[in-house]
Order: C-alpha cells, then structure tokens, then sequence
C-alpha cells in the first residue's frame, strides 16, 4: 500500500509505493527534489523527515551520519517510505515544467581535445529541440538496455548541436567505443534533459565554480548561459586537473576571463612534471578554494566532477568556511562500474 507524503513548505503531495525511493516517487509525481549521484553518495538530495518513518538503503555514512539521521535528516534517493510522512525539503522550481524525452540523434562530429577526451556533437531531427537547462545531463540509451549519463555542454541558446564531453574509461563500454569505433552520422538514443545542477538564476550571490576533469562540461553550459543572459553576478572557477595537458579547452576559459571582468579562472594542477612547466597553482582544487577564501556565507558553490572532489569541497566548504548547505550545487560523476545496477 503506498503512502501519503507531503513535502513542506511547498504543501506539494504525492503517493510514494514502498518499493521505490522517495526521489523515485516525487519524479514519478512531477516533483523537481535536488538530487546528484541518486546512489546516496553526494548529498544533494538530503532532506528533514519531520513526521513519520523511512527505511534507509545503502548511502556512504560520511555523506549521512548517524548523528543527522538521530536529527531526522535522510537522503531521498536511498529513503524508502514506511508511513505517511511529512518532510522539508528545498524543491526545485526551475525546470519542472520541461518534459523528459526519448529521442534520437546522430553524430554530427566527434573532436579529441586531449588523449582521454572525446567532444561529441550530437545532432536532433529537424523536427525536434531539446529543451534544457544550463548544466543538466542526458542519458544514452545503449543497445544493451543500460544507460550511461552525461552532462549537456553547451548553453540552451546554443542547442544546434548537444555537446557531450567524454572521458575515456579503459574498458568503459560506452567510452571504449567512442574512442574505437564510433563514427559521425551513426544514429543513438537518448532520454532526458535530466538532472537539478543548473544555475539558480533567482540569486545575486557571487558564484565559486569547481570542476575536476571533464566536471567542465556542465560548468561551460553555465557559465555560457551566464554570460548570455548578462549575468553581473562575481564568477570564480577553478578547474582541478592532474596535468596540464588534461584542461582541455584552457584556452575557452582563459577567453571567458579576458572579456567579461565579472569571471575568474583559476587553473588548478595537481601532479605537473618538470616537463610541463607549469607556473599555476597546484594541490588539490577544494584546497584552492580554501586557500582563497575564509568566509563563503554568502556565496553559491556549484561543483562538478570526481565523487571524491564534491565530497571533499561539500564537506569543507559547510563545515569550515560557512556556505550555507543549501547553496552547494554538485553533480558527481560517478563511473558506471561504481554504480549499482
């Protein structure tokens, strides 16, 4: 028997069957809940049970502490409904109203800016748009029935081509054949726009944007749409990298900072060479940001990217430099291995 769930403050309800997860049953019910990993690793979805009871999955206990489920916190995307229940929750009022698709596309060209990165440019029929906000993902469909998700590059002005970028995973069955044998004009399928990490445009707080590897994906999507909409709002980005070699489109972001005075892009290099001269920063790219700044109260923090790099800065930024929980946008990219099935 399903239960009665009401999230507040919003008044919305939904029914939520005790078989699928909290975040399962509001997106069944047209709810837009924050959520990241949807595998109770990055903490995006976390949320306040203020009446009834939950059964909790599997999550990592560094992202939900026994202490924060004794104070009835819960992740929604690993919380099963065991009654009725009353819960607070910050929703997403962005993008509720953009409808999910199922729809083909073709290869329109495929570009490697580095070794172990792939740029696909992915054309829709004539007849179709689709519908996105800046930073969203979509999810290929392969043939097998599995879904490999990837974020939308480019800004929604920008929508005559989706752009993927793809980090090659040796033995990755999706990244494998990018790499090896796919072709421009062979036809995928995908679904979405999917996703809550996009710019929360309602704000004027000054922006720190984190991206570690390919995490620059929807972080160019946001920053293009941004600087399209004339946003005047302070943007700082840092982008954490192991080389050099591996920020792969250094000179796009070093364009974004020459023309608009309201950006900043701090490069971050963890392991250079002698061989790379390299004259930036360099360390851990959360480190960068704690090294910058001692107070981030009023800021929005959007960040992208290795599961261990969100954590880390989600952790460090709330419990060390005060950003408030809820301006801490994050979208962890977690490899399909790690994921359960």
């Amino acid at each position: 028997m399903s239960c009665q769930v009401k999230l507040t403050p919003s008044g919305h309800e939904f029914n939520a069957k005790p078989e699928d997860t909290l975040l399962e049953s509001a997106m069944q019910a047209g709810l837009n809940i924050p959520y990241g990993c949807r595998n109770g690793a990055c903490g995006a979805c976390k949320a306040t049970i203020v009446t009834g009871e939950v059964r909790h999955g599997d999550f990592q206990s560094t992202t939900l502490t026994a202490d924060e489920i004794a104070a009835g916190k819960t992740l929604l995307c690993c919380a099963y409904p065991e009654t009725d229940l009353t819960i607070e929750v910050k929703e997403v009022t962005g993008g509720k109203d953009i409808p999910v698709k199922t729809l083909p596309c073709r290869v329109h060209k495929i570009e490697k800016p580095a070794d172990d990165v792939a740029v696909l440019y992915l054309k829709l029929p004539a007849s179709e748009r689709l519908q996105f906000m800046a930073g969203q993902y979509i999810d290929i469909l392969m043939k097998d029935g599995k879904r490999r998700s990837f974020s939308l590059a480019n800004a929604p002005h920008d929508d005559e081509f989706l752009q993927l970028h793809i980090r090659h995973v040796p033995g990755g069955s999706f990244s494998d054949y990018v790499f090896t044998g796919m072709k421009e004009k062979e036809i995928l399928r995908f679904n979405g726009p999917l996703g809550t990490f996009f710019l929360r445009e309602d704000s004027d707080k000054p922006m720190i944007l984190i991206a570690s590897g390919t995490g620059f994906a929807p972080i160019k999507g946001i920053v293009e749409h941004a600087l399209k909409e004339g946003c005047d709002r302070q943007m700082v980005f840092y982008w954490g990298a192991r080389q050099p070699k591996d920020l792969y489109m250094f000179d796009l972001a070093l364009k974004w900072q020459q023309e608009n005075p309201n950006f900043t892009f701090i490069p971050v290099v963890s392991d250079a060479t002698a061989d790379d001269n390299w004259a930036g920063r360099t360390g851990f790219v959360h480190q960068a940001v704690l090294d910058d700044f001692a107070d981030l109260s009023g800021y929005q923090v959007y960040a992208c990217g290795a599961p261990v790099v969100v954590e880390a800065a989600h952790n460090s930024f709330i419990q060390t430099r005060n950003l408030p929980e809820d301006e801490f946008y994050s979208d962890a990219f977690f490899l399909a291995k790690d994921l359960k099935p």
